[in-house]
């Protein structure tokens, strides 16, 4: 063996890899440890397939297993994320769907499913997701695979179709409407059937752009009040600013009667006898909601955006409880010729995500972190993002996944070179 050590070793690169490149493809365990050791897809792959063969762990009633089992497909997980972050050329929608099922499986054998298995069970299902939009299965039959889980699998989580839109096609999402008519045109199906395919009709009608059928199926939930935001986001995004804007003024005073058809559709009034008051403006009615209502600071935030008023709709914001996703919208506007107001904004932003503690989070906020760099130097105060990126590593050190990721986003930590 020493012999043969010191031959190998007098050998040039060039031909000692040849030898093992021909030795690994007429050994297959050689290859895999050869990938392994390299970090190629191919390698992790075969430890995601090592992983799924395993025996399940989870049984009712035992939370231990439970455990086990979501770290264990954790584990897998995490090598599908990556893999698909890097952009990798290979298929993962297999093993992408056997996690899926795996993690499925694991769920129903749970009494309690809404823990770590539910967890990684939402996020197994977003990320075959991705791997089919990369490689996408044959439509029809990612449709039935969806249309069983809905009506006969776990019932959790909900599928959002606009992830698989582009996988499914036309063809698949013509064999969901399908089935979903077919439901709703049963004479009496049970009440979890009917509301899987109400919420299913109204997701198919959000992805073809079908806005009055969208709207229709919305009226039919009134009156709640995540309903009623959604119908003003609705008509915002087909462009029907005005709709948006007094429907949301209307709902937010009690009114939730059902959206009223385009103007360029509607009857025509009919003259008025006498002459009455003119009503109050829908910016207006938000106006004075606003102190005392989130959703109506949002809104006439909103609205004076649509309006072109965006200096009013800063003061508004300053001015009124905004949700922080209004804010981040108006920080974005705002950012370009006043980048010290963004930069507030963003802070805080930041701040919120660290505070979540999760790998994405803290992704997001080394992403915004360069943000503000950005606009502090544009704003000409460069020293003031140092200061704040020093207490902010200080106020953090110990996490050292938001710090790795803080380096990833080339910005230099304090006494480190980037």
């Amino acid at each position: 063996m020493t012999d043969l050590r010191a031959y190998l070793r007098s050998l040039d690169v060039k031909t000692l890899a040849e030898l093992l490149t021909e030795q690994a493809e007429r050994d297959p365990e050689l290859r895999e440890r050869l990938l392994r050791r390299a970090g190629e897809p191919g390698g992790e792959l075969a430890e995601v397939r090592d992983l799924l063969d395993g025996p399940a762990t989870a049984r009712a009633g035992a939370s231990q297993e439970g455990f086990d089992e979501a770290a264990k497909i954790g584990a897998v997980l995490d090598t599908l994320q990556r893999l698909l972050d890097s952009g990798t050329r290979a298929d993962l929608a297999p093993l992408a769907r056997r996690a899926v099922d795996r993690i499925t499986g694991a769920a129903r054998r749970r009494e309690n499913p809404s823990g770590p298995v539910g967890a990684e069970l939402r996020r197994a299902v977003r990320l075959y997701a991705r791997a089919c939009a990369a490689h996408p299965p044959r439509p029809e039959e990612l449709a039935q695979w969806i249309i069983d889980r809905e009506f006969d699998g776990p019932g959790r989580p909900e599928t959002d179709l606009a992830e698989f839109a582009s996988a499914l096609g036309e063809d698949g999402l013509g064999k969901i409407k399908s089935t979903v008519d077919e439901v709703l045109a049963e004479a009496g199906p049970d009440e979890a059937r009917r509301r899987t395919a109400e919420r299913l009709a109204e997701q198919l009608a959000e992805i073809s752009g079908d806005v009055d059928a969208l709207l229709e199926i919305l009226s039919r939930r009134l009156p709640r009040q995540e309903v009623n935001l959604k119908i003003v986001r609705v008509l915002r995004a087909a462009g029907r600013t005005t709709e948006a804007v007094a429907y949301a003024a209307r709902a937010l005073n009690g009114d939730s009667r059902p959206v009223p058809a385009p103007a360029k559709t509607r009857p025509e009034a009919p003259a008025r006898v006498s002459a009455e008051p003119e009503p109050e403006s829908p910016i207006a009615l938000l106006a004075r909601r606003a102190p005392e209502d989130v959703a109506a600071a949002d809104e006439l935030v909103r609205a004076l955006l649509a309006d072109e008023r965006p200096d009013e709709a800063w003061e508004a914001a300053q001015r009124y409880e905004c949700s922080p996703a209004v804010r981040l919208e108006l920080a974005g506007r705002r950012e370009a010729e006043h980048p010290a107001d963004a930069i507030a904004v963003y802070r805080t932003h930041i701040d919120s995500l660290i505070e979540q503690k999760g790998a994405g989070q803290y992704e997001q906020a080394a992403r915004m972190l360069r943000r503000v760099r950005t606009l502090h130097r544009k704003a000409g105060t460069p020293g003031e993002f140092a200061e704040y990126l020093a207490e902010l590593v200080a106020a953090h050190k110990r996490k050292v996944r938001l710090l790795d990721e803080i380096r990833r986003a080339r910005i230099a930590l304090p006494g480190t070179r980037s």
